[in-house]
């Protein structure tokens, strides 16, 4: 018994780690053509896959002088047959583009058998016809069209929507041969939303309210008190963190101690008090150049600061310098406005409209700052670089009073600062610091708006509003994407970093404009996004899927079932910890070093400087968030890097999943994990219950719900074996139960430590650590 037990323990414990695949790109190669074919989301696409490789943006391997990635180019005559033309506008059957995907001589079919691509289905030289017949409209990137906020559609199942956005979810659903599931039981539907908006499991008050609570409002009422709660901010800030590349050193060799802690306090305080994403986005811009510049709006620029610091002897400021820009450049690019500019350092972006030219305008807005590359040799650790922001314990009663504490008296922070005069900014060939050519003025993408200077300072806060400006039709789009990601465990863009040429399609682009312009229109209130999602129909229905659904739609991209996935590895240590009773509430402050197995710190160090050696903490930091845990950038937090956790070297806006043996060790032996499995038995010992009550209130302090009888059944006869085990001395309780620095409670041993036995198997279930 005891053998089969442990075996299903570790097929639970792995079979919680299977994860669904990612999802894939809208095909066109079946089903009815559209009735008008678009060029971003019909055309381009099928052109990138089979027709880009030989006449796409790459210059060196464009053969026949034809590019079909630029209108002017694809429709001019043909260098190499005069008098013809690959697409004729109107006629398709004049067009050499259709006669050469429709050929079956190989001597002159396209795509060409060396090419080694596959040819075009029927469906899809239909749909290519169909586009040229209709004009052969060339569209700019969809991403750098303005959102607009389309007529809501009419569906069949009227009844089922919740909310606007169920409309166009239920409609894609209707064209794909779909239908919604039915809505989430109340146990796994709380469960969910509470992870959703606070990071926690619900508590059994909570749970027995809202199963106790029969009116019409009483999950609107629980998403209320969820996102009213401090742990709603913490939740929201993981993410944030990860964009803005958080971290408690400075990473390179030496990898030194930093105190920019009180940034993310700040973050978790701005969400909290739901600023607004416009002033949330300018303050962490420029929010020092602001007329009304205060501590706070100071603090905020330590987004821009996050970056690594090289503290070595012999480096050449200037080189390290330009690698502090280009790394605030691409943390803009990619998590504010989507986009992968980085290879433009070096040269024209070969497939959106980024030169390089671009490039260095857009970095120029970060160049005036008093920032250097190096600030000397020091033997210890400065733990803010210059430009700093002092602050003061005066400050935690004013300003800053979202701050819980200081680690001294006064206390530096690196944020940004403006020159007093202006520095010049080149283009740097191939990228080398010590490489500049021509001179460039500061100008964001113009590609993706025109930057009015009359209306914007060419400085970071003529940056942040144009940034935020409404008419800017990426910034909605990334954050409201984001927060989709958030919640359904994919964006409706699933490159939520690359909204441009080779980023994914949009899987329901009305649905991402209409959500985008919605949440401009009412003033950019997150919290808003977020209960508008939640309350939705379509976030509100069972994860459960039929063969039928995962034939048609394996990855859940038009959402005919409600999310599943596991936790963030930050919220797996937190419901372990809050489940048991250990998580300390407390909100903010310096981070914690928790348990970390020994000789790892010192094994990836240089041996100089405060983080040598690792010296763990003790008493309630223990048992703080997992979001508080120390980031030494050279060897982020083990336990919380094998979860898929951001190493947080750069920005981060989507972390990969995956499942590993090593995933599911670290459920069976982390020493958290088994300290909290000993304390919660030892509570549980101590009340006046029986054997079936306390283990039916452990299942439901972990997995949120009521246990099946057969789930009881198993649980009970496991508890009964390991009881017997230990009261015949064959095993020492004493082995369970000594683990972890919580004070012991004077409990019978032998029954405390087959209960928690008991609860690490609860742990280890599939269910536990999954939002279902």
């Amino acid at each position: 018994m005891y053998t089969r037990l442990i075996t299903g323990l570790l097929s639970i414990a792995f079979a919680g780690l299977i994860i669904s695949l990612p999802g894939c790109k809208d095909s066109t190669s079946s089903g009815d053509l559209p009735e008008t074919v678009s060029y971003n989301f019909h055309i381009r696409p099928l052109m990138s896959d089979r027709c880009f490789a030989c006449h796409g943006p790459d210059k060196n391997k464009v053969k026949a002088g034809l590019r079909l990635d630029i209108p002017e180019l694809a429709l001019g005559e043909l260098k190499e047959n005069k008098g013809k033309f690959a697409i004729v506008p109107g006629k398709p059957e004049e067009s050499e583009l259709v006669k050469r995907i429709s050929s079956t001589d190989p001597t002159y079919q396209m795509p060409s058998p060396e090419s080694h691509l596959p040819l075009l289905t029927e469906n899809e030289i239909a749909l290519v016809k169909k586009w040229i017949r209709q004009g052969a409209k060339f569209e700019k990137l969809w991403s750098f069209t303005s959102p607009k906020k389309a007529v809501l559609p009419k569906v069949k199942g009227e009844d089922w929507p919740k909310t606007d956005l169920d409309l166009f979810v239920v409609k894609k659903m209707e064209e794909k041969g779909l239908k919604p599931n039915e809505e989430a039981d109340k146990e796994r539907l709380l469960k969910r939303v509470s992870l959703d908006l606070t990071g926690l499991p619900p508590s059994l008050d909570l749970m027995d309210r809202f199963m106790a609570d029969k009116s019409d409002e009483a999950y609107e009422k629980v998403v209320d008190e969820l996102m009213n709660s401090p742990a709603y901010g913490e939740r929201m800030a993981v993410h944030w963190l990860d964009v803005g590349r958080y971290s408690d050193s400075y990473g390179y060799q030496d990898d030194n101690i930093r105190t920019q802690w009180p940034w993310r306090d700040w973050v978790i305080h701005a969400f909290n008090d739901n600023l607004p994403y416009d002033k949330f986005l300018t303050w962490q811009l420029a929010g020092d150049m602001l007329p009304d510049a205060d501590k706070e709006k100071i603090l905020a620029t330590g987004f821009l600061r996050n970056h690594k610091y090289t503290e070595e002897g012999g480096v050449i400021e200037e080189e390290y310098r330009i690698e502090y820009l280009l790394d605030k450049t691409k943390t803009y690019s990619k998590g504010i406005i989507g986009l992968t500019v980085e290879c433009a350092q070096c040269h024209d972006h070969k497939y959106d409209p980024i030169s390089q030219k671009d490039y260095y305008k857009m970095l120029a807005f970060f160049n005036n700052t008093p920032e250097v590359g190096y600030e000397g040799d020091i033997s210890v650790s400065k733990p803010a670089k210059a430009p700093r922001l002092e602050i003061t314990t005066a400050d935690l009663d004013g300003v800053l009073s979202f701050i819980r504490q200081l680690e001294k008296d006064t206390m530096m922070v690196s944020v940004m600062d403006e020159l007093d005069t202006l520095r010049k900014t080149y283009v740097l060939n191939r990228g080398q610091y010590d490489s500049p050519t021509d001179e460039v003025k500061p100008q964001p993408l113009s590609e993706v708006m025109v930057f009015d200077t009359t209306a914007y300072p060419r400085n970071r806060l003529g940056l942040a509003k144009w940034t935020v400006d409404k008419n800017n039709p990426l910034t909605a789009r990334v954050f409201v994407n984001q927060v989709w990601q958030m919640i359904f465990g994919q964006g409706i863009v699933k490159t939520a970093g690359d909204f441009g040429m080779q980023g994914d399609l949009p899987s329901h682009p009305e649905l991402l404009d209409w959500l985008a312009v919605d949440f401009m229109e009412n003033d950019w209130d997150i919290k808003y996004l977020v209960k508008q999602i939640v309350t939705s129909a379509t976030y509100r229905q069972s994860s459960s899927v039929s063969k039928e659904k995962l034939a048609i739609d394996p990855d859940n991209i038009y959402l005919s079932h409600g999310p599943r996935f596991r936790l963030p590895a930050e919220f797996v240590k937190d419901l372990i910890l809050a489940s048991s009773g250990l998580l300390v509430n407390k909100i903010g402050g310096p981070s914690v070093k928790a348990y970390q197995p020994d000789g790892l710190w010192e094994a990836a160090t240089s041996g100089r400087g405060v983080l040598a050696t690792y010296q763990q903490d003790h008493g309630e930091d223990l048992y703080r968030r997992g979001m508080y845990t120390f980031i030494k950038l050279t060897l982020p937090p083990p336990s919380l890097m094998i979860f898929d956790g951001s190493n947080r070297d750069q920005c981060e806006v989507k972390r990969p999943q995956t499942n590993t043996p090593l995933q599911a060790l670290v459920m069976m032996n982390d020493p958290t994990m088994l300290e909290a499995s000993r304390v919660l038995a030892e509570k549980l010992v101590k009340e006046q219950t029986g054997t079936e009550d306390k283990i039916t209130k452990a299942f439901r302090l972990i997995v949120c719900r009521v246990p099946k009888e057969s789930e009881k059944d198993l649980l009970n006869s496991y508890f009964s074996e390991q009881l017997g085990i230990y009261q015949s001395q064959a095993i020492d309780p004493s082995e369970v139960l000594n683990v972890g620095e919580f004070p012991h409670l004077e409990v019978e041993k032998s029954e405390a430590a087959a209960l928690a036995n008991v609860i690490q198997l609860i742990y280890n279930m599939e269910e536990s650590i999954t939002k279902t």
